[in-house]
């Protein structure tokens, strides 16, 4: 919130940024313009009208430096106040318990100079309530320790003060698992996706212009050689094969860069990670915070025997955001994700024993996406290749099986802490929250539901990630569904909300 300065509490000795703010600062605000001016300071013409962009990046400098010379912090007894500006004055009052998240990052360029950037969070608005770009790697640290001792109230405060350093330590991955969760994940496209718009910012036709070639050697060696339809499908599937290899170490290359030295640990009450191998981040959160808790794994995790745990915060602004606090365990066994969610969920029994299935129907519902899809392949089959196009109806007992698998292993679970879902068979996911941090429900019947007599309860929490999967039950018999509806809201109308 923004007061005015006779609201400002008795003046305590105001801090500075670090003196190399304004250069972090800086480099931040030209982000967006790097790549175009490498591009003009190699390509340019010399024409005088292409140095114009320069004044910019002047002004741009100018305002880094008058934010320095700008910004005030200062720590009173409960609050943290933030001044800025000269002729647009500005003052922050952010109370100590209105702040649940504290990241603390370094890039490479941050650690060259021994200083840190850090951004406060609070549960409401979408941005941080304060960014400090930057201060002393030793003071970023101070800040982040006594915002963390001053949020805890009464004896919490106490037993905070007297655990002070690192905390118990939850989990700590080693350069292996850090490498096995490049190769389960998907990162190496990003890196390709980056660097293909990095090279299109220099020339549209870049990459065509090398796709070309490479394509017109492939193509002529093949036809020097005379290959048959067998030669083609080798060539073709090891050229696949080659792509999926260099896409898994592009991966695990980001992975390392991401997640070297992953650390979880917990102090008292909150929960701090730490990670990466250039760039180092330190994020922390109140356990109370956590709204929901997502257990997931892939085809590639079954084969290795892992999962991955993630979780949903009460925290502003973007919760896919990387520096903010969401993986719990990136990648781990099994067991050591039980175990973890045993130590942080005490009061309730997980994994839950006793899991509830859906709807005997249900896979008739799933199937349907399969059936319309195989449909309308068939349709266009048809339309270009005749009586072929009869083929793509083969989708349809694939669409079947699968739809049958994901139904027997779906359910839901409830006691009297936890609610949890289950889905998915190819890629699955255990989606719970606790039955205190519920904020609504909703119980929805489409046509085709009640042609079947089912329904789908939606359950509803704070801080749910855009690419976290929905809290819901679906697909179960009418009274069932109703039955857990109205259990849902007598817990819900007897517990306080905590969030």
């Amino acid at each position: 919130m923004t007061t005015t300065p006779e609201a400002a509490p008795a003046a305590t000795p105001e801090r500075r940024l670090h003196p190399l703010s304004w250069l972090f600062v800086l480099i931040k605000q030209l982000k967006q313009f790097i790549v175009p001016l490498i591009a003009l300071f190699f390509f340019g013409r010399g024409d005088r009208n292409e140095l114009w962009p320069l004044i910019g990046v002047g002004v741009l400098a100018l305002a880094s430096v008058w934010q320095y010379f700008t910004y005030r912090y200062r720590i009173e007894n409960d609050r943290l106040i933030v001044r800025s500006g000269l002729l647009h004055r500005s003052l922050r009052q952010i109370p100590f318990a209105r702040i649940h998240n504290v990241a603390v990052h370094q890039s490479l360029l941050h650690r060259m100079f021994g200083v840190a950037e850090v951004k406060l969070e609070s549960a409401g608005g979408e941005k941080p309530e304060a960014e400090m770009r930057v201060l002393k790697l030793d003071d970023a640290l101070a800040l982040e320790a006594l915002l963390r001792r001053r949020a805890t109230s009464g004896a919490d405060a106490a037993a905070t003060g007297a655990a002070e350093g690192d905390g118990e330590l939850l989990l700590q991955l080693p350069p292996a698992e850090v490498l096995r969760l490049g190769l389960i994940s998907n990162r190496g496209l990003i890196v390709l996706g980056g660097g293909a718009a990095a090279v299109s910012q220099f020339s549209p036709r870049a990459i065509p212009n090398l796709i070309e070639p490479i394509a017109k050697f492939l193509f002529g060696y093949a036809g020097s050689h005379h290959f048959g339809p067998m030669q083609y499908a080798i060539a073709g599937l090891g050229l696949l094969a080659g792509f999926v290899i260099l896409l898994r170490l592009f991966s695990m290359v980001l992975a390392l860069l991401q997640y070297f030295g992953f650390a979880l640990r917990r102090q008292d009450r909150r929960l701090t990670v730490e990670r990466g191998l250039l760039s180092r981040l330190r994020s922390s959160v109140p356990t109370r915070r956590i709204q929901a808790w997502t257990l997931s794994e892939g085809v590639i995790h079954r084969l290795l025997k892992r999962r991955s745990l993630r979780i949903d915060t009460a925290v502003a602004g973007k919760q896919d955001d990387p520096r903010g606090l969401s993986e719990l365990a990136p990648v781990a066994t099994p067991q050591v994700c039980d175990a973890l969610l045993q130590r942080l969920l005490p009061r309730a029994q997980w994994p839950l024993a006793q899991w509830n299935p859906l709807h005997a129907n249900a896979w008739w519902r799933l199937w349907l996406p399969g059936i319309v899809f195989a449909l309308i392949l068939s349709a266009g089959l048809g339309w270009k290749f005749g009586a072929w196009g009869a083929l793509g109806l083969l989708w349809l007992p694939w669409a079947a099986f699968a739809a049958r698998q994901h139904a027997r292993r779906a359910g839901y679970a409830i006691d009297e802490r936890l609610v949890a879902v289950r889905e998915g068979w190819w890629s699955r996911h255990w989606r719970f929250a606790e039955l205190d941090k519920l904020q609504a429900l909703k119980l929805t019947r489409s046509p085709l539901d009640r042609r079947f007599g089912m329904a789908t309860l939606h359950l509803d929490t704070a801080g749910a990630g855009a690419l976290a999967p929905p809290l819901r039950v679906r697909y179960l018999p009418d009274a069932e569904a109703e039955a857990l509806y109205r259990r849902l809201a007598r817990e819900i109308a007897r517990r306080p909300l905590r969030w």
